[in-house]
């Protein structure tokens, strides 16, 4: 099937991850289907393994045995292929106050790497202004980063993320300073238009009220298993 065409943005089959240097695996013969266009659900509790599912999708930590695709492609293999493709907001997001750049600036990284000079062309920073403008952060954009609250760095590395336009959006605990208004927003709002433009949504939490979203699939983490898929408007598998 070509690349692109796919029915599955994130498909592992078996599959098992360890940090160097561990006996232990961080992911245990993890089996998944994430269908393109759906936002999954990624919960369970602190050191579940939440954050080495998103890292292991990535590329970023290697399995030791088992089959990853992403977007049609082979992980870790074609991991920057995928990557070039997808967006990924870390948890550990907060930044000290001597951080130089504006937010205007931390945005445009987000489309630095797909320049071939580095440098923004005049649409590339309407882009910018326009998901500045979609978290709020426009009478921002112009203040360092780092002089910013968490609630408003978390806004601006979200609009960073999403001016990319990726195919596949991952969200590490992304509400986690951000005010339950603008979660309410965010959730129903930003994240419905870029469903519908194809985008596929994982987002984790270990907040179990986040359960209560609008989500295709929840994904229950419990010490390194999937023990559980929830489908919408479906019975339980696993």
């Amino acid at each position: 099937m070509e690349k692109g065409l796919e029915q599955n943005a994130v498909e592992l089959d078996s599959v098992s991850t360890y940090y160097y240097g561990e006996k232990r695996p961080a992911l245990r013969d993890v089996t998944l289907r994430i269908p393109v266009g759906s936002l999954a659900l990624i919960v369970g509790p602190n050191g579940a393994g939440k954050t080495t599912l998103l890292e292991t999708i990535l590329g970023l930590l290697k399995p030791r045995s088992g089959r990853i695709k992403v977007l049609g492609y082979n992980i870790p293999a074609e991991a920057s292929k995928a990557r070039a493709l997808s967006s990924y907001l870390p948890q550990d997001f907060m930044k000290p106050p001597i951080e130089p750049f504006t937010a205007r600036e931390v945005v445009a990284m987000g489309l630095a790497s797909s320049s071939f000079s580095g440098r923004l062309l005049e649409s590339g920073w309407k882009k910018v202004d326009r998901a500045l403008e979609l978290l709020g952060m426009m009478d921002h954009a112009d203040k360092p980063f780092g002089k910013l609250s968490g609630g408003q760095q978390q806004k601006v590395l979200l609009a960073r993320a999403i001016v990319r336009e990726p195919k596949l959006l991952l969200l590490d605990e992304p509400f986690s300073a951000i005010d339950l208004e603008t979660r309410s927003y965010i959730v129903g709002e930003i994240f419905p238009g870029l469903l519908r433009g194809g985008c596929t949504i994982l987002l984790v939490s270990h907040d179990l009220d986040y359960s209560s979203m609008d989500a295709d699939l929840v994904i229950r983490v419990v010490d390194g298993r999937v023990s559980q898929v929830i489908m919408r408007d479906a019975h339980a598998t696993h």
